[in-house]
């Protein structure tokens, strides 16, 4: 009876957990997507430039990604409630200094310290819904959860533009704290205390510091290149220190008893192959993010407000495809979703690269509406796999390495469509709306060849449908 009576709550709570972890998700997403929509308004109220407030965002960027690998070590070593829990703290903290901001550096300071928060809730959610889950649920967890982060995208434009017409931008960073607390109160009640795997492990402090200052660089080199000019002293020196400490962190956690980030994990194909594919897909879908405000502001005359509308195609499209491949993920495997989603991207994508300034909306929705159900078809099921690939005393590194993959990704897309763009443009020697068609086509077709390869790529992890799955068409078959 105590057995049935434990089993009975374990299945009741679970959904809670994920109910909690779902709030977190949303609020994070709905963060990013805000911010980047009251950018202008911040600007002229501080009465200062673009380049100074573009540090808002790069900030925020570079510490969430120096910090993942590391808080979802921490996560394995000291456990994964205390460390997601504690991330919410300092979320909320940082939220409300934000919206306390008197000056430009006070608000970059401030994003800097909800960049750590964040860093814990991305790192460790994964983890957490992990633990909870059942392996025949687990993508169908995680695909809750993407559905939850599309939702932050898509509803975090419209109204961090409401909130900061009507109640004032501070009011964009204020919203965080009542939803950071209920989630954060949520998650204190719901979610299992779990025991930490590696407490009498030292940590891997040089390579924890290694592995930051040389991820920044990188990633610092990527989002400025096409603003200082990627041949420029600043970028060239950056990007080579950063490789050479990229490479000494290899060569570290190759050598200290306790790494950071246990290499033998990439020995395992179906992990590897779940670390490179997101990589690409995020190359892929920021390229579009980036590049597609420039052609239809500039390149078709259209207004903010009705880009941003046309732009709702691609997350909304995710939001209702993720729970359906997660769930298939878990009858089928990743192979098939993943695969076939990539390839998905890449029809959108080549659908995208089809437009010119006469082409109708229609068509732009079209091709966002193919990629947003392809990157829905490719995201949990990869996440499920990764996560499902990892042993269970890793599952925070697992979790940071996922998180890690799709920022990297992201920063990767916009750097190198944004080169290939700004080429285009200047060998045009114009920037006319016809120019600026023809440099979006070309960026974009560029995506969908890098797309393209990421189906061939996430083909190769192999079978990894359920044993009961295997079985079955192995009796099939011997039928």
């Amino acid at each position: 009876m105590g057995d049935s009576g434990l089993r009975n709550s374990f299945i009741d709570n679970k959904w809670l957990v994920l109910v909690a972890i779902g709030i977190g998700t949303y609020m994070s997403a709905l963060d990013g997507s805000v911010v980047n929509t009251i950018l202008p308004v911040v600007t002229s109220y501080f009465k200062t430039d673009v380049a100074t407030i573009e540090w808002v965002v790069t900030t925020y960027l570079l510490v969430v990604s120096a910090l993942l690998l590391t808080v979802g070590r921490l996560g394995d070593m000291r456990g994964n409630k205390v460390i997601y829990v504690t991330g919410f703290g300092i979320f909320v903290t940082g939220s409300a200094l934000c919206g306390l901001s008197p000056s430009p550096l006070f608000l970059i300071s401030a994003r800097g310290l909800q960049a750590i928060g964040a860093a814990m809730l991305f790192a460790i959610s994964p983890a957490i819904l992990t633990k909870n889950f059942p392996a025949r649920q687990r993508g169908q967890a995680l695909g809750v959860q993407g559905t939850m982060t599309y939702l932050g995208l898509t509803t975090g434009p419209f109204l961090g533009g409401w909130l900061a017409d009507n109640l004032g931008w501070h009011s964009v960073f204020f919203i965080n704290v009542p939803v950071g607390l209920l989630a954060m109160t949520l998650s204190l009640a719901v979610i299992p205390k779990d025991a930490p795997s590696g407490e009498h492990e030292p940590f891997d402090l040089a390579g924890a510091g290694t592995f930051a200052i040389g991820l920044t660089g990188l990633l610092f080199a990527l989002d400025q290149g096409h603003i200082l000019g990627w041949l420029s002293p600043a970028i060239l020196g950056t990007s080579a220190a950063a490789g050479l400490l990229l490479g000494f962190f290899v060569w570290l956690e190759m050598r200290v008893k306790a790494p950071m980030l246990d290499l033998a994990l990439f020995k395992r194909r179906v992990f590897a192959v779940s670390t490179v594919s997101p990589i690409l897909n995020y190359i892929c879908l920021f390229s579009v993010t980036f590049l597609l405000p420039f052609f239809l502001i500039q390149g078709r005359g259209l207004s903010a407000a009705q880009a941003g509308l046309v732009l709702t195609a691609q997350p909304l499209v995710m939001a209702v495809t993720a729970p359906f491949s997660g769930s298939l993920s878990d009858k089928v495997g990743s192979r098939v979703p993943t695969t076939l989603g990539m390839a998905f991207l890449a029809a959108g994508l080549f659908v995208l690269s089809m437009m010119s300034q006469a082409s109708p909306l229609g068509l732009t929705v079209l091709g966002l509406a193919i990629c947003g159900l392809g990157t829905g078809l490719f995201v949990a099921p990869n996440n499920s796999a990764l996560m499902g690939d990892a042993p269970r005393s890793k599952l925070g590194v697992a979790a940071g390495v996922l998180a890690l993959a799709r920022n990297v990704g992201m920063a990767m897309g916009i750097g190198l469509t944004g080169a290939i763009f700004n080429t285009l443009l200047a060998r045009s020697g114009a920037t006319t709306p016809t120019a600026i068609a023809g440099a979006f086509d070309g960026s974009i077709r560029l995506a969908g060849a890098i797309a393209l390869t990421a189906a061939v790529v996430t083909f190769s992890r192999g079978d990894d449908r359920p044993a009961a799955a295997r079985s079955g068409a192995v009796g099939a078959s011997s039928g």
